[in-house]
Formats: C-alpha cells, sequence, structure tokens
C-alpha cells in the first residue's frame, strides 16, 4: 500500500498511520499553507502510539476507503502526537472541555484555516449508532456547514478561541489570595491552613476500603501521596501517612502493578486496582517508585523497597535504548488483544511451573489463580492472602515459600517473555520522560545505596547532553537518530531538577552548573510576569492560535509546578534572587486553588509545604570516611531538605564558589556534616547521634 506524508516521520504514532488511505500530513506548514490557500477547513487528529481507542478508530474510520476518499476530498488533514506537541493537544483539549466537559484521545478537531476550533470531540464510531452520530456523518456535516455557512463557522470559532484566551485566567479566577497572618507567612502569601485544607478535601475524597482517591477508574496520584506523607510528617496526623500507605499497599498488591515483570500499568478500570488499562508508561514508572521510596524511608519496611527495585528494573530491563535514554511506552494491547501479554489461566501456570508441585499450588494461592479466573476467564495476579497463611496452607515456611514464589515469578517471566508476542513499544525517547526517571533513579540509589541507579541515571543524563541539544536549545524528542522538536517548559523544569537530584548524591560541578543554565534559560524563555506563572512554550517558538500555560498537575507534574521548585531549589544553591522571586509569584498565584482543588495542583502542594517548612541545607562531607552515617542521612525520610554529599576535597574546590558551600571545611581525616536553616549553619558535626539530633531524627526510623 502506498504510503501517506507520514512516512517520513520519527514518530511511532505517525508511523502507525503512513499506510491509511487518508492523506495525512504531519503539522507543519506544507498543511496549514494549504489550508489557507485552498480555504479548506482542517482535521486535526491528536493521539498517541499506546492509546487503545485511537488505535479502534484508526481500524474503524481512517482505514475506510470511503471515509478517507471524503476525509480527502474536503478537509487538509494533520495527524499529531500528543507526546511530541503537548503545545498542541493543550489548547485543543481545552477546547474540547469546554464545548464537550470532558476530554481524552483520540481528540478529533475541526479547524478553520487560520487554526480556530469549531467542532470537536473525542473518539467517533464509524457509522451513526444508539443516537450518536458517526465520523461519516460528521464530517459530511462539517463539510456542507463549512460550504454553506462559513461565516457562522468563522464566528463560533472566533467565540472558542475568546474563551481559550481567558482559560487559564479563568482557571485561577478563584485564586484571590487571603490576606495571610501578620508574620513570615505574609511573604509566602499562604500559611499552614492552606496545607490544612488540601490535605483535608484529599482525605475526605479517600476510598477507606481499596485505597486511592474516589470510585472507579481509579489512578495513582503520585504526586497526592507525597504531599500526604508530607502533611503528616510536619503535622502529627499520623492518619494522612497511614492512608498513603494503604493506597500503596493496595496497588503493590493488585492486578496494576504487574507482579512478575514489575512496573505499573496506566490506571486500574475499577475501585480495586485489579484490572488495569494496561498501557505501561515510562512517566508512571518514574513517579510512582518515588512513592515507594518514600513509604520505605518512612517505615522501613522491605516490602516498599522491593516494589520500587521491581518498578526501576523493570524499566532498566525493558525500556532502556543502549544509548542511554529511555523509551517512552508499551501498548495495552497485543496480537489485538488488550492485557492478552500480561494475563494467565491455571492451566497455562501449571503447564510452566509443574502440575501438582508445591511451587504451582502456593502461587496460584497467592496470586489468586483459579480454573475460572477474575477476569474474563483468564487470571490478573493479584495477591489478597498474606505470605504467612499462603505458606501454612500449602506446607512451607515462610523463608521457604518467599524463595518459591520468587523462583516462580522469574519462571513465569521468563516464559512470558519467550513465548508471548510483546505488546508495542514506542522507542520515542523524550526529555521531559528521561529527566523524570532520571530523578527515580536519584532516589531510588538513596533508598537503597545500589550504584546501578545512579550509573543508569548519569549515562541518561549524558545522552541527553550529547543528542539533545542543537546550538544550545534544548530539544523534545529523539528516535532513529534523529532529535527534533524545540523543547518545553516541562522539558527544561524536569532536566533541570533532575539535575539537581543526581548532582545531590554525585556532585560534579557540571550538573549543577547545567541546572542553573537551564533556570535562568526558564526565567527568560517562558516567565510571563503578568500572570506569575509560565508558558508552555518559549519566546521563540511557533506561534499558535493562543500561546498556552498548563498549571494542572495531572497524569504528569505541570511545568509550572516542577520549575517552581526547581528555581527555588536553585536560589539554595546560588543566592540568586530572581530564582526566589519567580517561584515565590507563581506560587502565590496559585495557593487558593491549591487547597481548593488539590487533586490537579498535588506537585504544587509539596512545594507549598517546603517553602512553609523552609528547606533546611545539608552537606556531608568527606563521605567514604563514615558511609554509615552518610547512609542514615540519605536513607531517611527528609523531603524539605537539600541533601549534598562530597565525596573528596577536589568535588568540594569545583563547587565552593556557590553560597550553598560557603564556610564548609574538608577534613581529610573523617566525615563532618553541615546543617544550616534559615542561613544560620551548624558547626561540623562528625557523630552519628548528633547529626540525627541536628535533623530532626526519631531512631526508630533509621
Amino acid at each position: 500500500m502506498p504510503k501517506n506524508r507520514l512516512a517520513g516521520e520519527t514518530s511511532p504514532y505517525l508511523l502507525q498511520h503512513a499506510e491509511n488511505p487518508v492523506d495525512w500530513y504531519p503539522w507543519g506548514d506544507e498543511a496549514l499553507d494549504r489550508a489557507k490557500n485552498e480555504n479548506r477547513p482542517i482535521f486535526l487528529s491528536v493521539g498517541y502510539s499506546s492509546c487503545h481507542w485511537c488505535h479502534v478508530m484508526a481500524h474503524e474510520s481512517f482505514e475506510n476507503e470511503d471515509i478517507a476518499s471524503f476525509m480527502n476530498s474536503n478537509f487538509v488533514n494533520i495527524k499529531v502526537d500528543r507526546e511530541e506537541r503537548p503545545d498542541i493537544d493543550d489548547i485543543y483539549q481545552k477546547a474540547c472541555q469546554m464545548a464537550t466537559g470532558q476530554g481524552g484521545w483520540p481528540l478529533s478537531v475541526f479547524l478553520t484555516p487560520d487554526q480556530k476550533p469549531f467542532h470537536v470531540g473525542t473518539y467517533y464510531p464509524p457509522l451513526d449508532s444508539h443516537g450518536r452520530p458517526g465520523f461519516g456523518s460528521v464530517c459530511r456535516q462539517l463539510a456542507q456547514s463549512w460550504a454553506e455557512r462559513q461565516n457562522d463557522v468563522g464566528s463560533r470559532a472566533d467565540d472558542f478561541v475568546r474563551a481559550l484566551s481567558k482559560a487559564d485566567g479563568a482557571s485561577l479566577s478563584g485564586a484571590v489570595l487571603r490576606e495571610p497572618e501578620p508574620g513570615a507567612s505574609r511573604k509566602l502569601g499562604f500559611d499552614s491552613s492552606t496545607m490544612d485544607e488540601a490535605a483535608v478535601n484529599l482525605y475526605n475524597n479517600g476510598d477507606y476500603t481499596h485505597g486511592g482517591f474516589g470510585s472507579a477508574p481509579k489512578f495513582p496520584n503520585a504526586a497526592c501521596v507525597s504531599f500526604l506523607f508530607r502533611y503528616a510528617a510536619s503535622t502529627g496526623h499520623e492518619s494522612f501517612a497511614k492512608f498513603a500507605l494503604k493506597t500503596l499497599d493496595r496497588m503493590a498488591r493488585g492486578g496494576i502493578f504487574d507482579q512478575i515483570g514489575g512496573g505499573f500499568h496506566r490506571y486500574s478500570t475499577d475501585a480495586r486496582w485489579l484490572v488495569p488499562h494496561f498501557e505501561k508508561m515510562l512517566y508512571d514508572n518514574a513517579l510512582i517508585p518515588v512513592n515507594y521510596a518514600e513509604a520505605y524511608q518512612l517505615t522501613k519496611k522491605e516490602f516498599y523497597l522491593d516494589v520500587m527495585k521491581k518498578t526501576l528494573d523493570f524499566v532498566l530491563r525493558e525500556m532502556a535504548s543502549p544509548l542511554g535514554g529511555f523509551y517512552s511506552a508499551y501498548d495495552a494491547d497485543s496480537e489485538g488483544v488488550e492485557g492478552r501479554y500480561y494475563t494467565w489461566t491455571k492451566r497455562e501456570v501449571l503447564e510452566v511451573l509443574g502440575a501438582g508441585t508445591r511451587d504451582a499450588d502456593l502461587f496460584c494461592l497467592y496470586y489468586d489463580v483459579t480454573d475460572g479466573g477474575n477476569w474474563e476467564g483468564s487470571t490478573i495476579l493479584c495477591n489478597n492472602i498474606a505470605l504467612s497463611t499462603a505458606a501454612f496452607k500449602t506446607g512451607m515456611s515462610e523463608y521457604d515459600a518467599q524463595a518459591s514464589l520468587e523462583r516462580s515469578a522469574a519462571t513465569l517471566l521468563e516464559a512470558r517473555r519467550a513465548g508471548r508476542v510483546p505488546p508495542g513499544l514506542d522507542q520515542k525517547i523524550l526529555v521531559s520522560w528521561n529527566a523524570l526517571f532520571v530523578s527515580a533513579l536519584a532516589r531510588g540509589y538513596r533508598a537503597s545505596g545500589d550504584s546501578a541507579y545512579l550509573d543508569a541515571a548519569k549515562k541518561c543524563l549524558s545522552f541527553m547532553r550529547s543528542e539533545m541539544f542543537r546550538d544550545g536549545r534544548l530539544l523534545r524528542t529523539y528516535k532513529d537518530g534523529r532529535a527534533r522538536i524545540d523543547g518545553y517548559l516541562e522539558d527544561y523544569a524536569y532536566l533541570a531538577c533532575a539535575l539537581l537530584d543526581v548532582f545531590e548524591v554525585e556532585p560534579d560541578a557540571e550538573y549543577l552548573e547545567s541546572a542553573i543554565r537551564m533556570g535562568r534559560v526558564i526565567l527568560s524563555e517562558f516567565w510571563d510576569e503578568e500572570t506569575s506563572g509560565f508558558f508552555m512554550t518559549g519566546r521563540m517558538h511557533e506561534s499558535l492560535i493562543i500561546r498556552p500555560q498548563s498549571r494542572y498537575d495531572l497524569s504528569v507534574p505541570s511545568g509550572n509546578s516542577v520549575a517552581a521548585h526547581v528555581l527555588l531549589r536553585l536560589y539554595h544553591m546560588t543566592g540568586e534572587r530572581p530564582f526566589l522571586d519567580a517561584c515565590s509569584a507563581s506560587v502565590r498565584s496559585q495557593a487558593h486553588a491549591c487547597a481548593e482543588n488539590p487533586f490537579a495542583f498535588g506537585y504544587m502542594l509539596n512545594v507549598m509545604s517546603t517553602m512553609l517548612a523552609g528547606s533546611s541545607e545539608v552537606t556531608l562531607l568527606n563521605t567514604p570516611a563514615n558511609p554509615g552515617m552518610c547512609r542514615m542521612v540519605l536513607s531517611a525520610y527528609l523531603p524539605d531538605s537539600i541533601i549534598v554529599g562530597i565525596r573528596s576535597r577536589e568535588q568540594l574546590d569545583g563547587v565552593l564558589k556557590y553560597p550553598f558551600f560557603a564556610g564548609k571545611e574538608f577534613d581529610e581525616g573523617q566525615a563532618s556534616a553541615y546543617v544550616c536553616r534559615d542561613s544560620v549553619c551548624s558547626l561540623p558535626i562528625r557523630d552519628a547521634d548528633r547529626l540525627r539530633e541536628a535533623l530532626r531524627l526519631d531512631p526508630s526510623e533509621v
């Protein structure tokens, strides 16, 4: 079959449509100029490679010769990978939400030749059914409207654009700040009552039976879990931490977690975390393990450390490129069936483990493998029984039972990898998602001490430094040897955050200097003084119908929230006032909205929590001289601390010019630590008990 104009693209999603009979264009001047020159409306289709319903609509409509012929005759048809172009997706998702009350993918938008939306929707069936118009009917009606009532269509499109231009301001219209109490909180624009309101709003929406928030479908909400841990630690209200731990327990034992392969699926379609939407995204498997690292630091329970490691190890094993970057996603489907790769029948399990063996009996009991299955005749592996109970019922000790389960899981994983067709892998490498995973690796190293995580983080940063910059500009996406598309706010902010995370455990001056350069670009290219926020696109980026801002922390943190966090950390490192001023203004502008709608501002709440608590600055010097004391600090739960471990005098000399390290003296004979708060630093501390006291650590936590 002849290929269309998408054949020259690198996006796996666009390449999936390169043989459609639709005359697709990628977004760019060629398509937009044709629409203007021929006065044709544009059909814009936005999706991503692992999107199940994107595949369905492509098969039903875009592979249909009759529908494709009509599209080609009446529209300029443009395909966009939302992971490559979050700016385009953000603009038209907002239009969809305004028009229909909801959004999602595939996103189907009809535009005037000057890119203004006049009709928006998501998935359409190919034919009219159950009172719902089919895609073919929608195309015919809109083509007729454009031909006969172009002025009316244009007016409707203008209304859309006016509403869109106000969208960010409208979303913050409730953010008129309450007058703070006299004192330090006046400078912040919020106080502890803001945190109280946000925490209570989250807690009141909790599912106390199964964990998580709300009912089905259930999403991990990693930033909100982190905030509940912080809130409990700062207030002593342990019920918030207990709820967060219950959520992590239930997720890790449910089908949303790949019990034999590690890693988390996208979300749960039910309230019990049993039946996931089976796609695996890099960003989920970067954000969620941080929660388990925090849970381990709080409780010292190996269970949480094990889940963290299995998640990181899954990505390192199955999503790593040879160059050091990490691929974007696995599809939900394999062989055209969602979940086929991950589910088992009892007969399949017994064939692999051996019918009648104690290993097989224990595995089936522990992971709920039954003759009838727990989902459409098959079993999604999950754990609803204690190890001690399963061991007793199969006549094993707990130690032997644990070894048996690990052995069986490894055997089944090998059988799965060798004997099944894996889901499709999107081999696009995105800077923002890679940076999230680098941060997760750094946190994994802090919690576990496993140097493999730090090595992988450094290798990924090296790849991005060598491949993702052109003429000093950061690019967003890489595939097939090509880096392209100017970086967005989230690319700069996430990467700066990752550089700081790695710098704290591997203080190479180049990491800090690179983060500082990125922070300055964030201020010069993305900061908007008028709204006290950040644009998604830089000043030199392609002009769209609006210059979008995205402040909500949804499936990933907003670039706006992460930028605020980065600037706060850079201020502590450098003392440069513009970093703090922009961070403070951004946080103040959202304080009230964060309290009222914490689900949309989870990451920003964590930034606010740090600002309210005041960051403590911890410098460890000559760490090899007392690895136990240093490990105590790195593995402790200190969410509001910046902790830098210096191994050698040379490392310290490389960063002494920065205020964070001013006055610190390296002792060749022994390890020492400095703890600074509110610009006041302790004398060097060389005793673990004194350091524990200075950090206000409960002895039971270390």
